[in-house]
């Protein structure tokens, strides 16, 4: 059934297609067409984060930006969903066209640019939860705010997430945002991280409730900086990662259309790259640091790699976008068929 609508809406603009898939799910979910989706797998909870994960795997960040969906989006079988990226304030991203489809190597390319309505109105939305798994909720900076001043609209973004978040992502790897990666290394990261974390102590004596902050990272590092970021995870006792965000590396598309497209590349040919960064991140973290493992699952064999590479947890985009809710379904079954045989 999924296979006959993807036709008709790989008709379509991809943006288009996105939005219309969106209202048509919303619609479903009024109608109680959804309820059925998610039903047939036995529950396969994870305690992690001192969280209770429903099953394993969950929606990466950037299908949901504004949180007007996530409430649907959770009956397809999701544990647990991860809305945004959302910024302090509105913005309206980068010029159209800014996604596109490499439909023969099941990818896509996106430079987006954090597009969203703002934290304010993707809170108010949040308030009216009734999806039962974990919520995360991912986090970024304006474009237009100057990298030296980037702590202060994680401060600001996270401060507004806290009440409504199971868990909160610190988004600094997106490609599409001017100098954010920049972040990710030396003494940007150990600012920023020193930063997040004086300021999560004190949303939690405000609250009297801890949340998580994960940290999502780039695929496109090699192994001393891989060891480095990990380096300075642990000295700040990071409560988790998310690998990996989409990549700038073009050599397995060079022979598509589409390959010098700006953007960051997701999709079937980020697997095994973002296997490979869970490996080594893995490897300098130690055991017990969580990670979820994200990038280029399109079956559930894919996500049990993740798992042994050491993800704790998997999430899905791309691969959803081309094989929709049976996806979930397959890596559900093949993740916890993997838990058992261990």
């Amino acid at each position: 059934m999924y296979s006959v609508l993807r036709k008709l809406l790989f008709t379509l603009d991809p943006e288009t297609s996105h939005d219309l898939s969106l209202d048509c799910l919303g619609a479903a979910e009024r109608l109680k067409l959804l309820s059925l989706f998610g039903s047939s797998l036995p529950q396969d909870p994870v305690e992690l984060l001192g969280l209770t994960f429903p099953n394993p795997v969950g929606l990466s960040a950037g299908l949901d930006k504004n949180g007007d969906y996530f409430n649907a989006l959770g009956q397809l079988g999701f544990g647990f969903v991860e809305i945004g990226t959302v910024t302090p304030k509105p913005q309206d991203g980068n010029p159209k066209p800014r996604l596109f489809r490499l439909e023969d190597h099941e990818a896509i390319i996106n430079r987006m640019g954090f597009n969203n309505k703002g934290v304010d109105y993707l809170v108010e939305r949040v308030k009216r939860r009734r999806f039962n798994g974990v919520l995360g909720i991912n986090i970024g900076k304006n474009k237009v705010t100057p990298e030296e001043q980037a702590l202060s609209d994680y401060e600001i973004a996270m401060e507004a997430v806290y009440p409504y978040a199971d868990y909160i992502t610190v988004n600094i790897s997106s490609p599409n945002t001017p100098g954010l990666r920049n972040l990710q290394f030396g003494d940007n990261l150990d600012r920023l991280l020193e930063g997040l974390a004086v300021k999560q102590e004190q949303l939690t004596q405000a609250h009297s409730r801890r949340v998580p902050v994960l940290i999502k990272i780039a695929p496109d590092m090699d192994s001393d900086e891989i060891t480095s970021i990990s380096q300075t995870f642990l000295k700040h006792h990071v409560d988790g990662v998310i690998a990996t965000n989409t990549t700038l590396d073009r050599s397995s598309v060079s022979d598509s259309p589409y390959a010098d497209e700006m953007g960051g590349l997701s999709g079937a040919p980020l697997t095994e790259q973002s296997t490979q960064v869970i490996a080594e991140l893995r490897a300098a973290l130690g055991n017990d640091m969580p990670i979820i493992g994200v990038g280029g699952i399109q079956q559930g064999s894919d996500a049990v790699e993740k798992i042994k590479a050491g993800a704790n947890l998997v999430q899905i985009y791309s691969g959803f976008i081309y094989k929709g809710p049976v996806l979930i379904k397959d890596v559900r079954q093949a993740v916890r068929q993997h838990r058992v045989l261990s």
